[in-house]
């Protein structure tokens, strides 16, 4: 009886840890293309400056955006339900800001410039950035204020321009 437990329960752990140990497929990036369009707007994403970002769920085709602001503005919505496996912006302190090409980094790991002169695609944006001291030169230059992809909240990305809060209307 005790060896029959001992197997059962050796058995048991081995599941456990195959179960722990196995790696989900790493997720690839999707390079962007002339007739790439983004999924809030239909905009095409290679006619604007500025980073653009992609969103991957468990199902489907990824998301992709003309900004940083608009990937932010979705993924932290209350009501967003797909499950979301990965995040990737361009990183700006290796690609030029006016014609961004390649240079995908994981977004969650990124420094993010907020209220810089630098516009995206729809105005205001989030400069991306894989390392701090890119970060701060860009700040330097072009102001603005450094923050860890936690940082950011659903206030700062907001896609209304303010219009939910024009009491004039």
């Amino acid at each position: 009886m005790k060896q029959t437990n001992l197997v059962l329960m050796s058995l048991l752990l081995a599941a456990l840890t195959f179960g722990c140990t196995k790696q989900d497929e790493a997720i690839k990036v999707v390079e962007i293309n002339q007739g790439t369009s983004c999924s809030l707007d239909g905009m095409i994403l290679a006619d604007y400056p500025g980073p653009k970002a992609q969103i991957h769920y468990d199902k489907g085709d990824p998301d992709f955006f003309c900004d940083t602001m608009e990937m932010f503005s979705i993924y932290l919505r209350p009501e967003q339900k797909k499950r979301v496996k990965a995040l990737f912006t361009q990183d700006m302190g290796k690609t030029p800001w006016d014609q961004p090409k390649g240079n995908w980094i994981d977004a969650k790991s990124a420094y993010y410039v907020l209220d810089s002169k630098k516009s995206g695609s729809m105005g205001p944006t989030l400069g991306a950035f894989s390392r701090i001291e890119d970060a701060q030169t860009f700040v330097k230059q072009f102001g603005g204020k450094i923050l860890k992809f936690d940082e950011v909240t659903i206030n700062m990305v907001s896609l209304d321009g303010g219009a939910q809060h024009d009491e004039r209307m």
